[in-house]
């Protein structure tokens, strides 16, 4: 008997590493299959593409090598963020989506994103524990669903289409003296993005990190943690800071596919950095006058937690139960990329 009790906790390992072993085999099927489709289907977007450009003269072709880049680096980033739960599997192929469209129409935009992306998921994970014990739904590595990834990606995706119809697939310099339109769609795509990534800057580092107890933004009273519409001074200073880091990515890329003569006879691009800096502090502000009058905060003696759900039970702090998380950062990013992109023009420097 004793040799029997001994033998088991053996062969229940064994048999977990048999799963984990499956799930490991099945996992690398599933992403061999994505890249062996690679090159296939950047080859048909080509001649897709060329066949348009016969008919519509006035709409560019695009590199078949660009193509192929736009893909293998969705593929990559998508699989990775799924092996390290930054994304769940509905998450990983809505990332592929809308990673392909955004680096296909200009690098740009891809560069804002994975600054969005990679600063994202490494602040979701500070303090684990502790965000843990403040929001019950609160997943492993901060895994993102495919709601979230629309929700915080569509508006710019859907700017991306815009600008590649309009302008092709090429890296803009932004000019509003001579090229208003698609610097203004630029700055659209720059500043959803930087909205959403300064929102969970300001959330998962002011909840953790806040040195006093954050207050509603409507009445300025002390609310618990976790209550949407709640802010404070470190919160605040995070999301222009998230901002700040999306608008540098921006900067970088921009800087390396054009030439130094391109950039000397430009408007200045410099100021894309704030641009990125104001839109995370701006939008993280919308964001919370959303959160604090359309979506419903309460406080559950049970879970001694806030919960966004109302029931019987719960202790109502405020806002409405008309939009949840998700519907707040969808529309808090396209106020902001429909707003800022107008401001930023009446104070862009010119040459």
């Amino acid at each position: 008997m004793q040799l029997r009790e001994q033998r088991k906790p053996k062969e229940i390992c064994y048999e977990e590493n048999i799963i984990d072993d499956v799930k490991y085999i099945v996992d690398m099927m599933i992403w061999a299959f994505f890249v062996s489709c690679v090159i296939p289907v950047s080859l048909t977007f080509w001649v897709v593409a060329l066949r348009v450009n016969t008919y519509y003269g006035d709409v560019a072709p695009i590199s078949p090598w660009r193509y192929l880049f736009a893909l293998l680096l969705p593929v990559y980033i998508a699989r990775n963020g799924y092996r390290k739960k930054s994304l769940d599997m509905g998450g990983a192929i809505a990332a592929l989506v809308v990673g392909f469209i955004m680096t296909v129409s200009n690098y740009c935009f891809c560069a804002a994103l994975l600054t969005f992306f990679f600063t994202g998921s490494k602040v979701t994970k500070l303090k684990a524990e502790k965000k843990r014990l403040i929001d019950p739904d609160y997943k492993e590595g901060g895994q993102r669903t495919w709601k979230q990834v629309i929700c915080n990606g569509g508006i710019a995706t859907e700017l991306a289409i815009i600008f590649m119809l309009d302008n092709g697939s090429r890296e803009q310099i932004l000019d509003f003296q001579n090229q208003y339109t698609s610097t203004w769609l630029c700055l659209s795509v720059l500043c959803t993005i930087a909205c959403n990534c300064g929102d969970t800057w300001a959330s998962e580092i002011g909840s953790v990190y806040g040195l006093s107890h954050p207050r509603h933004i409507l009445s300025f009273e002390k609310v618990p943690v976790g209550t949407n519409g709640g802010i404070t001074v470190v919160g605040t200073v995070a999301s222009f800071l998230g901002g700040l880091v999306v608008g540098l990515g921006y900067y970088v890329t921009l800087l390396m596919t054009h030439s130094y003569k391109t950039l000397e006879y430009a408007q200045p691009q410099w100021p894309v950095v704030i641009a990125g800096g104001v839109a995370g502090l701006v939008g993280s502000i919308i964001d919370s006058i959303l959160g604090a009058t359309l979506q419903y905060s309460g406080y559950s003696p049970e879970k001694q937690t806030v919960v966004d759900v109302p029931s019987q039970t719960t202790q109502k702090i405020s806002g409405m139960p008309l939009l949840d998380n998700n519907g707040v950062n969808l529309f808090s990013g396209l106020i902001t990329a429909l707003i800022l992109p107008s401001v930023f023009f009446s104070y862009w420097p010119h040459v």
